[in-house]
């Protein structure tokens, strides 16, 4: 584990180094002007606020009170930012962009659209998107998060749906990182959600089988299957709920959909395979009133684990 996370570290200080010296911001001067880096996103600020305190923009830039101090009083020196006192509390000094300053953005704002055409240009619109992607991800990943009861609520925007072409890739891809991550299992457990998945596909029954995407403003957020073992027992297979929305009910709502369609579609008896290490969900499938009926050792991925059956009656 020691060894995984150091390279991980490894990685990222890696990219930094290559997309830091790729972009430019490690010249003394950004884009061919008369500011730094941290000057120019100074002005950007102001730009996009239009007036601001000096507290709001060291709070937004994350800058040393001193530092930014320094910056604007540069600013200032050049007639390119102004201050007064706010109308609503003299105490407050607002500043903002004069009109030499409006046009140092601009140039600067013109320059790194430049820049940036300049190095999507190299890329095949397919990269493009990636590119582009992925950046998104980084975004995502490290901007600021709204409470998770804000970002998932059972009754607020969540819909469980049928699956749509690239789908059950997802469910193959994430069960694989997902499992691999927080268990150490194998790229042998990827290949059986895979079979799952394809088998899934060739033999589908419509009228007794059912696949339910949980979804939440374009972003899949987990999955469940129920397949048919025999006129009288359905299977429920590969539910998963995404780490961030984990013990929000979302886990529930796809295992109780599971449930009533097997009891709407004649099915008497539904069962499931898991493992012993997977707490979250074998204590959702005790709560959707699951028992455990058999279990035995398994190392099929790549992990000394215990393989359970659980099964409800309906």
């Amino acid at each position: 584990m020691a060894e995984e996370i150091a390279d991980r570290i490894a990685r990222v200080r890696r990219f930094n180094r290559f997309y830091t010296g790729r972009i430019g911001v490690l010249d003394e001067r950004l884009l061919r002007s008369p500011f730094s880096l941290t000057e120019a996103r100074v002005i950007y600020e102001l730009a996009r606020l239009g007036t601001a305190t000096a507290t709001q923009l060291g709070s937004d830039l994350r800058l040393d009170a001193g530092y930014l101090s320094r910056i604007l009083r540069g600013f200032r020196e050049r007639g390119l930012v102004e201050r007064r006192a706010s109308p609503d509390d003299g105490r407050r000094i607002l500043l903002s962009l004069t009109a030499a300053g409006r046009e140092a953005f601009a140039r600067l704002d013109a320059a790194s659209a430049e820049e940036v055409r300049t190095l999507l240009a190299d890329l095949a619109p397919p990269e493009r998107e990636r590119l582009v992607g992925a950046m998104d991800e980084i975004e995502e990943l490290f901007g600021p998060r709204p409470p998770r009861l804000e970002l998932v609520r059972p009754d607020a925007g969540v819909v469980l749906r049928p699956p749509r072409p690239g789908d059950l890739g997802w469910v193959v891809h994430r069960h694989g990182v997902l499992y691999a991550e927080e268990y150490g299992w194998d790229e042998r457990f990827e290949a059986l959600v895979a079979e799952i998945m394809a088998t899934f596909v060739r033999t589908f029954d419509p009228a007794r089988e059912r696949c339910w995407i949980a979804e939440l403003d374009g972003k899949v957020l987990g999955s469940v299957f129920l397949v048919r073992v025999s006129d009288e027992v359905a299977k429920l297979r590969c539910l998963l709920v995404e780490p961030e929305a984990r013990g929000l009910g979302i886990g529930t709502r796809l295992v109780d959909a599971c449930v009533d369609f097997a009891r709407s579609s004649g099915y008497r008896r539904v069962v499931l395979w898991t493992n012993s290490v997977l707490v979250d969900a074998r204590r959702l499938y005790e709560r959707a009133g699951f028992r455990r009926v058999h279990e035995e050792p398994n190392r099929d991925f790549g992990k000394e684990e215990v393989a359970e059956t659980w099964e409800r009656d309906l």
